[in-house]
Order: structure tokens, then sequence, then C-alpha cells
């Protein structure tokens, strides 16, 4: 049984790892890497990428906007409710897509809760780039906030506690102490929200529609043409693959860029005294 078991690991582990890395290779060596650039110079392909990276963009700006004093609020606050509205932030994690976008569409449409009073100061939402954009905020930006929730809460509070014992009122506190602490667990969120945001699907198509170079991001183009033309889909797709592996490559590295620009004092340091 000792020989056998870590057979048995190896295998699984083989298994486990040729089942995910297969079909990524796949879309890389379905087509030519001449013809795989050529596909991704097609129309489809640059109206989609337009799209995605005009909408993506404001979308995160908005989350770090709305989600970084939110995050701050939830890590260094207790007040009555506080663990209602932490669910109400991680539960677009878990809803379904599709669930998402009709919400949306309940809300925002011409016929939605807030929409036909928006449509009766003359603002549409539902199947514009705003709908894209609010899909978007909607899907991506728990993964924001709760990876900034677990990084302010890791600041030590001794740390803001001297600095508010030293005179420095809340704003300063905040952005003086906790905001460089927390930093770079919310450069992880940031990258890990913007992911999500580029390959967002089911809410977007429920609530902004696909029309080419107005609501079309780069997930839908690659799920409109599968059936129309595949080669680009396979481009697009790859293309995606790309983004996605250098933002967890980002993500990965953070720790280290950290660590090695926490070792920039201490060096000057020494250099002084020598």
């Amino acid at each position: 049984m000792r020989r056998i078991f870590p057979l048995i690991l190896f295998l699984a582990t083989f298994t486990t790892l040729a089942f995910l890395v297969v079909p990524v290779a796949a879309i890389f060596l379905r087509i030519p890497p001449g013809d795989l650039f050529t596909a991704l110079g097609s129309d489809v392909a640059l109206d989609a990428l337009i799209v995605t990276v005009e909408t993506t963009v404001v979308a995160q700006a908005l989350i770090i906007f709305f989600g970084t004093p939110t995050a701050y609020l939830l890590a260094t606050r207790t007040f009555p409710g506080r663990s209602l509205a932490i669910t109400l932030v991680e539960l677009p994690l878990v809803l379904p897509p599709a669930v998402a976008g009709i919400g949306l569409l309940a809300t925002f449409g011409r016929l939605g809760l807030l929409g036909s009073s928006l449509s009766a100061l003359g603002v549409e939402v539902a199947f514009t780039k705003i709908a894209v954009v609010l899909a978007v905020m909607f899907v991506a930006g728990p993964f924001y906030i709760r990876t900034g929730v677990a990084a302010f809460g890791e600041v030590d509070s001794t740390l803001t506690d001297a600095a508010r014992t030293l005179g420095a009122g809340p704003a300063r506190t905040f952005g003086r102490v906790a905001l460089p602490l927390a930093l770079s667990g919310l450069t992880a969120g940031a990258a890990l929200s913007f992911a999500r945001g580029i390959g967002e699907f089911g809410a977007t198509i429920m609530f902004a529609g696909s029309l080419q170079g107005v609501t079309q991001t780069l997930s839908l183009a690659v799920y409109e043409q599968f059936d129309v033309d595949f080669d680009t889909a396979l481009a697009i797709g790859a293309g995606l693959v790309v983004v996605s592996a250098a933002v967890l490559l980002t993500v990965k590295m953070i720790p280290s860029w950290r660590r090695s620009t926490s070792l920039f004092p201490t060096v000057s340091a020494t250099s002084a005294s020598s």
C-alpha cells in the first residue's frame, strides 16, 4: 500500500492537470498561428475588443472608486447588520449569471423598477454600453470588495490606532496608513475583478444583448462566431486565454513584489549606516 498510494497520487494529479490543460492548449493548436492572428484582425474581433476595453475600464474604475471605501468600512467597523452586508456582497459570487442579468433587466429595463423612471427622463440603460458596464460591475465588483475586506482586515490595528493618537483624522489614517498597507491585496482583488469582467457573458447577454460594435464583448463574440466562423471564435478565445493567464501571473507575482520593495528601506538604512 505504501508503494501504491504515491502512484495513485501521481496518476490523479496527472489526470487532473491533463484535463485542465489540454482543452486550453487545443485552442492554440487547432489553427496555425498565422491564421490565428488573421482572425484576431477581423472586424468582429476588433469591434468586440474595443467594446470590451471601453466597458471594462469604466466598470473597473467604478468598482475601485466605490468598492474601496466599502471594503474598508466592512473590514474595520462593527455595526448591526454587518454580517448581512457582507453576505449581500458575496451573493453575486454564487448567483447564476443569467439570474443576475434578468435581475438587472427587471431593475433597469424600460419597464423595470427604476428603468421606467429613467426612460421618462430620456435615459435608456438596457441594451446599451451602460448595461454592459453595470453587468460587469455587478458580477465582478464582489471579487474586489471581498478581497479588499480581507486586505484591510490584515492591517495591524495598532498602526491605525497610533495614527489616530498622533492626531490623524479618519481620512488621513485611511489614506496614509491603511490604504498603503492593504495595497497589495487590493491590487490582487482588482486583477481578479478585471479578469472576471473581461470574461463576463451571462448577465451581459441577458441585460445588454450582443450588438456588434455596441454591446458585443469578446466573450459574446466567441458565442456568436461559434456557428459563423469557428476560426475567429478560436482566435478570440485564445486572446482571452492570454489575458487571463497574464492576470493570474500578476496576482501571483504581487507578494514577491511586495517582499522585494519592503527590503529597500532596510538596504538604504544599512548603506547609510556604513
